[in-house]
């Protein structure tokens, strides 16, 4: 297996490079192994570790996943999966989504250790080693795979940000506007939305109960 220094490097004020690992898909799978707490993505014949995230990061994971799954309890149209699944979009690429969502009418494209195919909603939270890869890398990967909606969420102080992207008839994202309130609502999940305000509020809003009143809501 080749190796290489993992040392991270700044390209700008804001956006920190990890150098790739050149791997077999069998080798990432080998070099993966939870129990000794790796991350990554395997691209093209390429790992790219992922480094440490802030507690904001593993509180917005956290919270979108409990406000989906209890979006998804009362209302259950799709299945939610976590960090540690895999979504092979194409053949040389496994990425891992902090959270992606497959509609029960997508069931056939779900495997016992991965996703294989387009999800229909996928949620990416920025990370300083991130940028690229989530708002450029990806935003082509997963529109050219056919993902229905895009979700970014830019947690880093002074850059807090949500963007919502909808696949439109020629196959290209489209940013979705806020409403006159302020909430991005997605067409994958009928009345589930996201208010940027979050990002910045010291607590998160209850996630669960929120999650419920917005399933409730749709009907």
């Amino acid at each position: 297996m080749a190796t290489t220094s993992l040392t991270p490097t700044y390209v700008s004020d804001d956006e920190l490079v990890v150098p790739t690992v050149r791997m077999s898909y069998d080798e990432y799978q080998e070099w993966y192994d939870r129990g000794a707490g790796r991350r990554g993505e395997w691209v093209d014949g390429e790992v790219i570790p992922f480094m440490s995230t802030s507690t904001r990061h593993g509180q917005l994971v956290w919270f979108l996943i409990h406000l989906i799954g209890s979006y998804l309890e009362p209302r259950p149209i799709g299945e939610a999966f976590p960090p540690e699944i895999e979504l092979r979009t194409r053949d040389g690429s496994a990425r891992q989504p902090d959270l992606q969502v497959v509609l029960h009418e997508h069931a056939d494209r779900i495997e016992e250790m991965r996703v294989r195919g387009a999800a229909d909603l996928v949620v990416e939270i920025i990370s300083p080693d991130s940028v690229t890869r989530d708002r450029r890398d990806k935003l082509a990967e997963y529109a050219a795979a056919g993902v229905p909606e895009y979700l970014i969420v830019d947690p880093r102080s002074g850059r807090e940000a949500v963007d919502l992207y909808l696949l439109d008839a020629e196959g290209r994202y489209e940013r979705t506007a806020v409403d006159i309130d302020g909430r991005l609502a997605t067409r994958v999940l009928p009345g589930l939305w996201l208010d940027a305000a979050w990002l910045t509020a010291a607590t998160l809003p209850p996630a669960g109960k929120l999650g419920t009143e917005m399933a409730l809501s749709a009907g």
